[in-house]
């Protein structure tokens, strides 16, 4: 799993799983910690993710409502969306709205 941070935009890219959790919540909460503003995770290169990573994205999510901010997930693959109704967390998370081309 390779982390970026590209200002308020944390960028994930590879396998999103349980022996990545520790590493990605870390950056998350240090994200968090570190703006005023909202904060998205870019999981368009994510390859695959699992049911730990999805919980940690929800623990997140609620710990930013929780703080006053807001952590938007942007551009999940379909796998990644899939996973996410399957494991019955799309509630927990908020997913960027796209705009789908004519």
């Amino acid at each position: 799993m390779d982390i970026r941070s590209e200002g308020a935009i944390l960028v994930l890219s590879g396998a999103f799983d349980v022996r990545s959790t520790g590493e990605v919540r870390n950056a998350l909460y240090e994200q968090l910690a570190g703006y005023d503003s909202d904060v998205v995770v870019d999981m368009s290169e994510v390859s695959t993710v699992d049911a730990t990573a999805l919980r940690v994205l929800a623990v997140a999510t609620r710990y930013a409502w929780l703080t006053g901010h807001h952590l938007t997930l942007r551009n999940p693959s379909p796998s990644v969306r899939r996973m996410l109704h399957l494991c019955r967390m799309a509630h927990a998370v908020e997913v960027e709205r796209t705009a789908v081309s004519a």
